[in-house]
């Protein structure tokens, strides 16, 4: 009994052995199988070509095309982008309030504006080897800009007097700086503070060299005024002497109309001309003419003709009634890239922001050729200078060739209705 047992166990074990057997049989099988399948081609392919396994080489091949093909298109027919990181100043914002306590006409700084810095990412397009498109894709503050505030006269009577040498003068800013030289970079000698008296001794540009105490040198002429709010004798005898000095006849202001006039000088129209001139059917929101005295502001602060701005604002904006004008109070579509012209244009929360930023670019970078002292104690840099006329402003301004006479015929219109 014990003997069949044994014998039993021993028959029973070579099955299950046997069953072992047949199952690394089959997995071999098929491994080999698979191999065969998904890896023989690729030896195939880089061996010599026979006459079996020329198909095969064809496959090959015609998969590189399809990948050259793949790299083609994803390049945009030859088109490649390119981004570019640089650093460019950020320009301060002026905010502009009514003082009821001076008389209209009169512009004062009561704080000073501060540029900052920033650093953009500009993704740029080529075919050819050309740029074919810019687009703004990320922007960063690097040193934040200090708004200028100024204000303007809102009371009775209205002003326009010039100083002239051996005026007595006011600072109107909280404070400001006695420099031994006409120059932002000069040496400090000392430092006024608002309302302090000083005496014009020269005009020199954007300064004035003045002597207030002890305090001997050059100051910031758009920091002073001289009009001082708590002397009503002066102020009654300065707003009289104003009204004596008339402004150009209407004759006289057309007959300095021309395609080729220097844009960097004032036209020399008082607000109320400026507000007659922009009153117009066309202005269907009441844009320009609810903020036409603006345009006289930007002549009194950085010498330019507000006529021409106005124009350029008129044009660019289709007389404020552009998407952009609207919802962004831009009227110049400033910012704005061809690729994304509503996105990338600048956002401003009043239209006297953007009337008065276009009025020191175009002065800043256009108008002027580099070291000129301009606004502020600042100088031009000359960036875009071509010339102070419409054409020298179209080279770099506009890329329609037709830009300066577009803007022209708003100037011809606008002069035509003083």
């Amino acid at each position: 009994m014990k003997t069949k047992e044994k014998k039993g166990k021993k028959v029973k074990i070579t099955i299950k052995n046997f069953a072992y057997l047949l199952g690394l049989i089959v997995f071999m099988f098929y491994s080999i199988l698979f191999y065969n399948l998904y890896f023989s081609k690729t030896v195939y392919a880089t061996e010599e070509v026979t006459n079996n396994d020329t198909e095969n080489r064809k496959i090959s091949h015609a998969k590189k095309i399809n990948l050259e093909d793949i790299i083609i298109q994803n390049t945009n027919d030859g088109q490649r982008e390119e981004y570019e990181v640089k650093e460019e100043v950020l320009e301060y914002i002026t905010k502009y309030r009514t003082n009821t306590s001076i008389p209209k006409g009169i512009v004062q700084v009561v704080q000073e504006g501060r540029q900052g810095m920033q650093e953009i990412t500009i993704k740029k397009t080529y075919k050819d080897e050309e740029v074919i498109r810019e687009e703004q894709v990320t922007q960063k503050i690097t040193k934040a800009s200090i708004d200028k505030i100024v204000e303007i006269g809102g009371g009775s009577g209205i002003s326009n007097y010039t100083p002239k040498i051996g005026d007595t003068l006011y600072v109107t800013s909280d404070r400001l700086s006695v420099m031994v030289e006409p120059d932002e970079n000069s040496q400090k000698i000392a430092t006024l503070f608002q309302n302090d008296e000083l005496q014009l001794k020269e005009i020199k540009d954007a300064w004035y060299r003045i002597e207030s105490g002890m305090a001997r040198g050059y100051v910031k002429a758009e920091c002073t005024t001289y009009f001082h709010p708590n002397k009503q004798n002066t102020q009654e005898t300065q707003i009289q002497q104003v009204t004596e000095e008339s402004h150009k006849s209407t004759g006289e202001l057309k007959n300095t109309l021309s395609f080729n006039m220097d844009l960097n000088k004032p036209s020399g129209l008082s607000i109320e001309q400026f507000k007659k001139v922009l009153t117009d059917s066309k202005d269907k929101n009441h844009i320009f003419a609810e903020h036409a005295e603006y345009f006289y502001y930007i002549e009194k602060q950085y010498h330019i003709n507000g006529i021409f701005v106005a124009s350029v604002a008129i044009h660019e904006s289709a007389w404020g009634t552009s998407k952009i004008a609207l919802e962004k109070k831009n009227l110049f579509g400033y910012g704005a890239y061809d690729t994304s012209p509503y996105n990338s244009a600048y956002q401003f929360s009043e239209y006297s922001e953007c009337i008065d930023l276009l009025a020191r670019v175009f002065v800043k970078y256009y108008l002027n050729p580099k070291g000129t002292n301009i606004y502020g104690g600042e100088v031009a840099t000359g960036s875009y200078y071509h010339g102070t006329t419409l054409t020298g402003v179209n080279i770099k301004y506009a890329t329609d060739k037709n830009w300066a006479n577009r803007v022209y015929q708003h100037m011809q219109y606008l002069y035509n209705k003083l």
